[in-house]
């Protein structure tokens, strides 16, 4: 044997062989089991087949479902009997034959199941048993009404349902094929410790011990029993005596810390205990975020009367901050107990952030609602008449807590507070203008800052593993691979330890199986190397964190600069502050955040001459054209900058419409800086990448401002306005058409004469003279001739469309003369043969009409 390979790579082919024999004999053996069926097929189509009898129609109901519906409507008639005869008959019979009655038909109702469960009759015994349960209480009714009228209604109701708590439980036992009683008994003993706490005068205090006691209780029957409706039936009760202690708890926590702190950690040892046995991890975390949340009342209830009314909200915000730490208590303490404390400990905390964002928002917001004349020197009050001052102590705290957690999410958290505590810092104390602009530019600083250089923010957090490249099975790889080895039956061929027989444990393949008998080496049952199949890259921690601090100094610039417009020199100090701020992020950044700086600092710079514009005195029609040096300078640099050219060059496209928008009111301003524009413009076009935009849009500015001087001038002649657009554009077609034979003649002459032809067409319909229709009607004229000459379609069909609406329009006058001297009788009479001519000639007019189409459309 050659041993040249190295052992490794030997044993790999090996193996490979080996399952491709394996595969083999498992082909063959499907083919086997597959050659018997058809060979033994025709014995069994032989063998005389039983007839099949027709089906049943179908019922409209199945029997148990009518069976249960009679049931219900029998118990239902009796219980209104029972009742009826109760309240309405008592009255009329002896103790004697009341007694014998009740204890008769209640005796009877309780007995009759225990014989209909020997017969199998397991509804009908169901139903009884309900009536006999039914019985029971008009049982306890009766008795107060006859022998115990004197006694208190409530505690009666107390004792009453305990007795038939205790008395349905154990016929239940007594029964267990019955799924009534037992539930009806949980139902039951929901009520004599609430009637009970009421009946001797106590208040909601004591009614809510009750419930949480009764909860309690229903809580260890949900975890001790087995039945489900049990289960379910003491879960209902003691979710909804549960929630009325903690809720009474959590009134008390406010108007009496004291009293309602021992019923809310009551409740919450109670729910605790519930979700550490909880064996549905969905049930734990619940009843575990309603445990923290009723501790956190209750402790925070309790800080909240010692501390002053400034510092609750913090008090609350702490004891929810050390509840959600149990979230690193490891795993001493279940799984979802810990994610539903750390849930109820964000949620709370969370809550606390929300009542510390007024401040942040005054802070970011409140300078972009101007109260104040710009330059005006005056500075708007506070936007918050009432802000808390310890918000800032909150937003340091929860953001120190988050810096702490090696995670992701939790540094972009913390990261959000600190830009919150540098914004809301200059509201809570209320500092004065400068130090705000300054601790505003500071901030904006940072923030760029840290989107430029991230890298100090990720020590500490785990680096994003690059996903490994996974191998789909053999099975389910796409292209030529070997199908799923199936045995005779179907069932994959394994081997030893429930392996495939390429070694590995095949997964649950969608791909169909081979028909039986094709060849290993048919196409598509060729071995080929698995593709591999990619995965997502995880997030750059940096990349994340560095957009959460560019988004934060963004919004921190921008009001900056509001809050700026205060005072003219602050005005220009801080737009040149942010102009270098984004030309360093624009320089030294990276990506998306280069690109929107870039575009930023294009905007800032509009602003910076702008005020300089209104610095210098200048109206806004003058400050136009000072805005085209924004467009300019961005042409110069997208020359250079090229990642952010486009970008840069848009960016300053927009303040040029800004510049036009300065300048709409004066005309004669508008054509200077549309002509402006149109130098800008064809400057940039001398760059190859830009020529074709930039040229043709230097031509349409240059021709704008060529339209707005002649109505300055006071040009009224449509031709003035459209033959500068109709000689070009019939240049650039002419050429198109010599270069591209195949072009329409509507995309290269179309546009061009129709500029022309139609504002001339409109304005000699309404002109009095005789000059513009006939020369009108000489253009139209050669432009139809030379249409049909070069069999151009766009030509032929707009000039003879002008043509036929100006002779029109010329013959109007004598037409209407003509007919205004004809006999009234005659117009129809001549419609009327013309429909006859039309109607004869029916068959050749659409011929002709075929004929005219098809010569219209073989032209281009």
């Amino acid at each position: 044997m050659d041993n040249s390979l190295p052992p490794a790579d030997e044993l790999v082919l090996v193996d490979r062989e080996l399952a491709r024999l394996d595969a083999r004999r498992a082909q063959l053996l499907t083919r086997r089991a597959w050659l018997v069926q058809v060979l033994y097929q025709p014995a069994r189509a032989a063998t005389p087949q039983r007839p099949v009898p027709p089906l049943a129609p179908a019922a409209d109901s199945t029997p148990r479902s009518a069976q249960n519906v009679l049931l219900t409507l029998g118990g239902t008639l009796l219980t209104i009997a029972a009742v009826a005869f109760t309240l309405v008959s008592w009255g009329s019979m002896g103790i004697g034959g009341r007694a014998a009655v009740l204890c008769a038909v209640t005796g009877a109702a309780l007995a009759a199941p225990v014989v209909l469960l020997r017969r199998g009759l397991v509804s009908t015994a169901e139903s009884v048993a309900v009536l006999g349960l039914v019985l029971t209480v008009l049982d306890a009714y009766a008795l107060h009404r006859v022998a115990l009228s004197d006694a208190d209604g409530l505690g009666y109701a107390a004792v009453a349902s305990a007795v038939l708590a205790g008395a349905w439980a154990a016929y239940g036992s007594a029964l267990p094929r019955l799924r009534v009683p037992l539930p009806a008994g949980v139902v039951a003993a929901q009520l004599p410790l609430p009637l009970g706490a009421l009946a001797a005068g106590g208040g909601a205090t004591a009614f809510a011990w009750a419930a949480l006691v009764t909860a309690a209780a229903d809580g260890a029957v949900v975890l001790w029993t087995r039945p489900l409706p049990v289960r379910i039936t003491a879960g209902a009760g003691a979710a909804v005596l549960g929630g009325w202690a903690l809720l009474t708890g959590g009134w008390l926590s406010l108007s009496s810390p004291w009293s309602g702190a021992p019923l809310l950690l009551a409740g919450a040892a109670v729910c605790l205990y519930a979700a550490w046995r909880a064996s549905v991890s969905a049930w734990a975390v619940a009843v575990s975020a309603v445990a923290g949340l009723a501790a956190v009342a209750a402790v925070g209830g309790l800080l909240r009367s010692a501390l002053p009314g400034d510092w609750a909200v913090p008090g609350y915000v702490l004891c929810a901050l050390l509840l959600a730490s149990v979230r690193r208590a490891g795993a001493r303490v279940p799984r979802g107990v810990r994610t539903g404390l750390a849930g109820a400990g964000a949620s709370t905390v969370a809550l606390g952030l929300a009542w510390a964002l007024p401040p942040v928002a005054a802070g970011a917001l409140g300078p972009l609602a101007r109260t104040t004349e710009v330059w005006s020197g005056e500075h708007a009050g506070p936007a918050l008449v009432a802000c808390p001052a310890t918000a800032v102590p909150v937003l340091a705290v929860v953001a120190a807590v988050l810096a702490s957690v090696p995670r992701l999410w939790a540094r972009c958290g913390a990261l959000v507070l600190v830009w919150a505590l540098l914004t809301a810092l200059p509201v809570a104390p209320g500092l004065p203008y400068a130090a705000t602009l300054a601790l505003q530019l500071l901030t904006t600083a940072a923030a760029l800052w840290i989107a430029v250089h991230p890298t100090p923010l990720t020590r500490g957090l785990p680096r994003p593993e690059t996903p490994p490249t996974t191998f789909p099975d053999a099975n389910t790889t796409t292209g030529p691979t070997d199908p799923p080895v199936t045995g005779p039956a179907g069932a994959p061929v394994t081997g030893p330890a429930g392996q495939s027989a390429s070694g590995s444990v095949p997964p649950p393949s969608s791909v169909p199986p081979r028909a039986p008998g094709a060849g290993f080496g048919a196409p598509g049952t060729g071995w080929a190397p698995p593709r591999p199949r990619p995965q997502a890259p995880a997030a750059e921690p940096g990349s994340v964190l560095g957009w959460v601090a560019y988004a934060g100094g963004l919004v921190s610039a921008a009001g900056a600069v509001a809050l700026a417009l205060d005072v003219r020199g602050a005005t220009f100090l801080v737009l040149g502050a942010v102009l270098g701020l984004l030309t360093g992020v624009t320089v030294l950044g990276t990506g998306a955040r280069r690109t929107v700086s870039a575009c930023g600092a294009v905007l800032v710079a509009a602003g910076l001459v702008f005020a300089g514009a209104a610095a210098a005195g200048l109206e806004d029609h003058w400050a136009g054209p000072a805005l085209l040096l924004v467009p300019a300078a961005t042409a110069v640099v997208g020359a250079k900058a090229r990642p952010v050219a486009l970008p840069v060059e848009i960016t300053g496209a927009v303040v040029g419409l800004a510049a036009l928008g300065l300048t709409v009111s004066r005309p004669a301003f508008l054509a200077l800086v549309l002509a402006l524009g149109g130098v800008i413009a064809a400057a940039t076009a001398v760059r190859p990448e830009r020529r074709r935009f930039a040229s043709w849009t230097a031509a349409g500015l240059f021709l704008l401002a060529a339209w707005v001087r002649l109505g300055t001038w006071g040009v009224t002649t449509p031709e003035a306005y459209t033959l500068p657009v109709t000689v070009p554009a019939l240049a650039v077609g002419f050429l198109r058409r010599r270069r591209d034979p195949e072009a329409s003649s509507w995309t290269a002459y179309g546009p061009g004469l129709a500029v022309t032809l139609l504002p001339s067409l409109g304005a000699a319909w309404t002109d009095p003279e005789w000059v513009r229709p006939l020369v009108l009607g000489v253009a139209a004229l050669v432009v139809t001739l030379l249409g049909a000459r070069f069999r151009l379609q766009a030509l032929l069909l707009l000039g003879g469309t002008v043509l036929a609406l100006d002779g029109l329009h010329e013959l109007a006058p004598y037409v209407v003369q003509v007919v205004g001297a004809l006999p009234r009788w005659l117009p129809p009479a001549l419609a009327g043969l013309l429909l006859l001519a039309v109607g004869a000639t029916y068959e050749q007019r659409l011929r002709d009409a075929r004929r005219l189409r098809e010569r219209l459309a073989r032209m281009r």
